[in-house]
C-alpha cells in the first residue's frame, strides 16, 4: 500500500492510528513499521500514487481525487476519507474583474499570448479548452503545455506551463492566471491573488489497482483495511451516549433518539429505572440535548474510535 507524503501525510497517520493500525516512521524512512504483519507501506508523494496503483506496483493506496484526474489512472475507488479538502481553482490578480472565459476571449481579441502556471497542466488545459469563448475562437485544437522534457498541444495562444511549487508566485512576470489547489484561499490572497474560477473540489480517497481485486487472498485483505478505514470515517461524525431514564420517560425518549439501528435498553439494579446506549450522528447532539435534560439523567458522552458498518462492507463488481 502507498500512502502519500506532504500535505495528507499526518491526517493519513492519524487516520491509521483511528483504525488500530500502528504506522511509526523511523527518521528519513520512506518504509514506515506497520502492526499488521501482512501490510507493506511506503510513503510516496501523492502525484506517483495514482499511476503506480494502476500499474500494479501497489494494490491498495491513498491520493487526492486531483491527482486521479490530473494523471487519468485507471483505478476503483472504494472510500472518501473525508481529509484533505481543498479546491483546485482558477487564480489570477486581484485587479481582474473577468471570468476565466472572459479572461481567454480578452487576449484573444488583443492578439496576447495568455500564460498559465500550474502543477495540474492535463486538468487546466482541460478546463481551459472546454470554455465556450475557447472553442468560440480556438475550435478543437488543445493549448501548448510546456514541460522542462517535452510540449503538447498545438495552441501556443494559450501556454500553460508546469510549475514546481509556489504557483502563487508566478504572477504578474511569469503568468497572467494560475491553476492551483487552495483550501482557505489565504495564500493566494497574500499572494496579490483571487479565485476566479473552481475547476473541481477534492480530498483524500482510497484507490485500488483493478486486477489486484480480482485476486480472492489480496481481495479479502482490502475488505479488512476498507473496514478498518470506514469505521475510522464513520467515527468522526457520530457520537456514542450513555443515558438513564425512568420507565414512565422511556418510551418517549426512545422516540427522541436517532440511532443507526436502534438504541440498547438495559433494566438497572434501581427498580423503574434503565439504561439507552446508541450512537448519533455528531450534528444531532445539540439537537436533542434540550430533550434528553428533561427526559434522562447521567448523560455519558465518548467519541468512538471506530464505527464499522460490518454487514455493509464490499466492493461494487468485484
Amino acid at each position: 500500500m502507498a500512502i502519500p507524503k506532504g500535505s495528507l501525510e499526518k491526517a493519513t497517520v492519524e487516520m491509521f492510528s483511528a483504525t488500530t493500525l500502528d504506522v511509526r516512521f523511523s527518521e528519513r524512512s520512506y518504509r514506515p513499521f506497520v502492526s499488521d504483519p501482512e501490510l507493506y507501506i511506503k510513503v510516496l508523494r501523492p502525484q506517483e500514487i495514482p499511476t503506480l496503483v494502476e500499474q500494479g506496483f501497489y494494490d491498495l493506496g491513498i491520493s487526492g481525487r486531483d491527482w486521479i484526474a490530473e494523471t487519468g489512472a485507471d483505478v476503483k475507488e472504494l472510500l472518501d476519507l473525508r481529509y484533505g479538502s481543498v479546491k483546485l481553482v482558477v487564480a489570477g490578480p486581484i485587479s481582474l474583474e473577468k471570468s476565466t472565459d472572459e479572461i481567454v476571449e480578452h487576449f484573444a481579441r488583443s492578439g496576447k499570448k495568455l500564460r498559465i502556471y500550474t502543477e495540474y497542466p492535463n486538468l487546466a488545459s482541460r478546463f481551459i479548452a472546454s470554455l465556450p469563448s475557447y472553442v468560440r475562437i480556438y475550435g478543437m485544437i488543445m493549448p501548448r503545455v510546456y514541460t522542462p522534457w517535452f510540449s503538447y498541444g498545438e495552441n501556443e495562444m494559450v501556454s500553460i506551463f508546469l510549475s514546481f511549487g509556489a504557483t502563487e508566485a508566478k504572477p504578474p512576470e511569469e503568468a497572467d492566471l494560475v491553476v492551483d489547489v487552495t483550501e482557505t484561499g489565504t495564500t493566494l490572497q497574500e499572494n496579490g491573488l483571487k479565485v476566479i474560477d473552481t475547476i473541481m473540489q477534492s480530498n483524500a480517497v482510497l484507490i485500488a489497482n483493478r486486477s489486484s481485486l480480482k485476486d480472492a487472498a489480496k481481495r479479502e485483505k482490502m475488505l479488512d483495511i476498507l473496514a478498518l478505514l470506514r469505521g475510522a470515517v464513520e467515527a468522526k461524525n457520530r457520537l456514542h451516549i450513555f443515558v438513564n431514564v425512568k420507565e414512565e420517560n422511556l418510551s418517549a425518549l426512545i422516540a427522541e433518539l436517532p440511532s443507526l439501528k436502534g438504541p440498547t435498553i438495559s433494566k438497572l439494579s434501581t427498580e423503574g429505572w434503565y439504561a439507552v446506549n446508541t450512537v448519533i450522528d455528531r450534528d444531532q447532539y445539540l439537537k436533542i440535548l434540550p430533550k434528553l435534560r428533561r427526559l434522562a439523567q447521567g448523560l455519558v458522552v465518548h467519541n468512538p474510535v471506530a464505527i464499522l458498518p460490518l454487514e455493509d462492507i464490499g466492493i461494487e463488481g468485484y
